[in-house]
């Protein structure tokens, strides 16, 4: 096979995998948030909601790129090793999340819910992103 046409094959595989890793990440901060996530961002213009699967979305993007990065030539064992990273790293973003409406006042879920933007969406979408850069650099 043409060299130029298995880095084509590559490159959309993880590409595919990449884009179900963020659609998990959207489904995970749509079930910690009360409400439906679709219609906060879209219909209500939600920037609390919004900063949070913006963060997410980034955070999974770094863990999956580093995956991909340090995956060895072989595509089926890069591939397996990128899911199950990105997988970890939704995992541990989602119980960041958790962790901070533990040791916070309120809920951190319906202060995502809020129209006006609030502080604990950013320490939020900050704690996704060091989880992301922690879980990308341990990968290496």
């Amino acid at each position: 096979m043409h060299p130029l046409l298995i880095d084509v094959v590559a490159c959309l595989a993880y590409g595919v995998v990449g884009i179900a890793l963020m659609a998990l990440g959207y489904l995970i901060v749509d079930l910690l948030t009360p409400g439906k996530l679709h219609e906060l961002i879209w219909t209500n213009r939600n920037r609390n909601a919004t900063l949070i699967v913006a963060s997410n979305t980034l955070g999974v993007a770094i863990v999956v790129s580093t995956a991909i990065a340090a995956s060895a030539n072989d595509l089926a064992a890069g591939l397996v090793t990128t899911v199950v990273y990105g997988l970890v790293g939704l995992l541990l973003m989602a119980l960041s999340f958790l962790l901070i409406d533990l040791l916070t006042p309120g809920k951190l879920g319906s202060i995502v819910a809020e129209n006006e933007l609030h502080p604990a969406a950013w320490v939020n979408a900050s704690a996704h992103l060091a989880v992301a850069a922690v879980v990308a650099t341990a990968i290496y």
